[in-house]
């Protein structure tokens, strides 16, 4: 599969009468959207253009920003398979130089793989999470944060790898399953917090249990990248994740995995996805990745979006799709769909949803040259049948893909 641009009118084309979900609501009326290169020129009733312009029927189809998912562990194919599924950015976070560096340069230089930004490395001390699911040719060189005094280095450095925003891992494996395991403290995350914040970087962190999360929100951190599943969640918690504006992507579908009571097989033999996925990662799909005894309840999490949502907490869409095997249950680009189905069962409308994986995410990342149908903004855009704000799995029904306004060749031609 590629990315080529017409050459026509220099790649130039219009969508004609095409329902508009412009990253925050469904435009009144259907619209024209007129793309000139690389980014949206006009958007309106009737755009006027040369009649050499390339003209897409719009009838009985949506126009969607190209969606973002805010937690992804980008590498290999990752990128490649995303875009295929209309995820035009991947927030990476955690990776290491030896890959992100190369993905960095693929998504500059192409415009068939998704686009990618990055925490770098995350945060740990030595023998925390994730260091024990990684290879020891990764260990060797993960950069451990030992005591607070490390933290303005460990930034720096992180920095110097082009890390868009910081990630630390506060993880004591009650979720993972790992058995007790050492845990950056509290005064190591206040000190990762007060350095990326000078250094103009906000800071994320793993947190899958309710005393970590705790920890996190109590620190400062400016977003958490899991909601907690192994307790429901305290009133005086909720409350200050909604003051202080802590915005939480969920990570339903990994949650749901992690619970081992809902892998994503659903979606490995969806006619809209199997043509489309190598079969190393449909079968991907059809695990789940337990690893404790205790069990743990989706429920519970979906139950804890539900009441930040109703606070006005900001809850972004965020798949955690992994490596193939590192990651049972998910995969890349297909799952941040069954995130949005997910959102909407926790209490998001489907017009919620999709702003979460659009307008919502890219203006929390700063990516302000997406996640809108604006002229002006980079064309990535996604063409789907239906109305995902009516029926949000619908946006599985996948017409074209563009990034960059250069069209995704999407002939459905299974791999492996």
């Amino acid at each position: 599969m590629s990315g080529s641009r017409n050459s026509d009118s220099d790649g130039a084309f219009v969508i004609e009468a095409v329902t508009v979900f412009d990253g925050e609501r469904v435009l009144s009326d259907p619209a024209d959207v007129y793309v000139k290169g690389s980014e949206i020129a006009q958007v309106g009733p009737s755009v006027d253009v040369d009649a050499s312009v390339r003209r897409i029927d719009g009838q009985a189809l949506t126009l969607l920003p190209g969606l973002l998912d805010c937690h992804t562990h980008s590498a290999n194919d990752a990128t490649e398979i995303a875009l295929r599924f209309g995820v035009t950015t991947e927030l990476d976070m955690n990776s290491m130089p030896s890959w992100m560096d190369d993905l960095r340069r693929e998504s500059r230089e192409r415009d068939d793989v998704a686009d990618v930004r990055s925490a770098s490395t995350g945060g740990t001390v030595r023998g925390g999470h994730p260091t024990y699911l990684m290879p020891a040719d990764h260990i060797q060189h993960f950069p451990y944060i030992d005591d607070a005094a490390m933290a303005e280095r460990f930034v720096v450095d992180r920095i110097a790898e082009g890390a868009d925003w910081i990630k630390v891992f506060i993880e004591d494996g009650t979720v993972t399953g790992a058995g007790p395991i050492p845990m950056v403290t509290p005064e190591i995350v206040r000190a990762v917090v007060a350095a990326a914040h000078a250094h103009g970087r906000m800071v994320v962190a793993h947190a899958t249990a309710l005393a970590a999360a705790r920890t996190a929100v109590s620190c400062g951190v400016d977003g958490l990248v899991h909601i907690f599943i192994d307790e429901p969640a305290p009133e005086d918690l909720l409350d200050e994740i909604a003051e202080k504006d802590v915005f939480v992507v969920a990570t339903l579908a990994t949650l749901g995995s992690l619970s081992a009571r809902r892998s994503g097989e659903h979606l490995a033999d969806d006619p809209r996805v199997a043509p489309f996925l190598p079969e190393e990662w449909r079968d991907n799909l059809r695990h789940t990745w337990a690893r404790t005894d205790r069990e743990f309840h989706l429920e519970v999490a979906m139950e804890t979006v539900r009441r930040l949502h109703d606070r006005g907490a900001r809850v972004l869409a965020g798949s955690d799709a992994v490596r193939v095997k590192a990651g049972p249950g998910t995969a890349h680009g297909v799952s941040l769909h069954d995130e949005l189905v997910l959102l909407t069962r926790a209490g998001l409308t489907p017009t919620e949803a999709l702003r979460a994986a659009t307008s919502l995410a890219a203006d929390t990342f700063s990516l302000n040259d997406r996640g809108r149908i604006q002229p002006g903004k980079q064309a990535d855009l996604l063409l789907v049948r239906g109305r995902p704000d009516v029926e949000i799995d619908s946006t599985l029904d996948i017409h074209k893909v563009w990034r960059r306004g250069v069209e995704l060749d999407r002939r459905p031609a299974r791999v492996g």
